[in-house]
C-alpha cells in the first residue's frame, strides 16, 4: 500500500508544478528564461507538450492543459488502483 500512496503523491506534485506553470503563464511579464520558471517550463512541457500538438488553440485559448489534466488524472487513478488491488 505503500507503493500505492507514493506514486500517487508523485501525481499530486505533477498536478501542482502543471497548475503553477498554467497560472504563471498569465503574468506577460515573467521572463521564462530565467530560473526557476525555465525548469518549470521545462518539466511542464514533459506532460502539456504532446497535447499541445494534438490540439490546437481555440482562439486565443489553449484547451490542451485540460485534457493533459484529465488523462493523467485517469493513469493516475488507473496505476494507484492497480497497485491497491495488488496490495503494494
Amino acid at each position: 500500500m505503500g507503493l500505492a500512496i507514493a506514486v500517487a503523491r508523485i501525481f499530486d506534485l505533477i498536478f501542482l508544478i502543471l497548475f503553477i506553470t498554467i497560472l504563471l503563464s498569465w503574468f506577460p511579464k515573467i521572463n521564462w528564461y530565467n530560473e526557476p520558471f525555465r525548469s518549470l517550463r521545462a518539466f511542464s512541457e514533459i506532460f502539456l507538450g504532446p497535447f499541445r500538438k494534438l490540439i490546437p488553440p481555440i482562439g486565443m485559448i489553449d484547451i490542451s492543459p485540460i485534457v493533459a489534466f484529465f488523462c493523467l488524472s485517469i493513469l493516475r487513478n488507473i496505476l494507484v488502483g492497480l497497485l491497491v488491488k495488488l496490495g503494494v
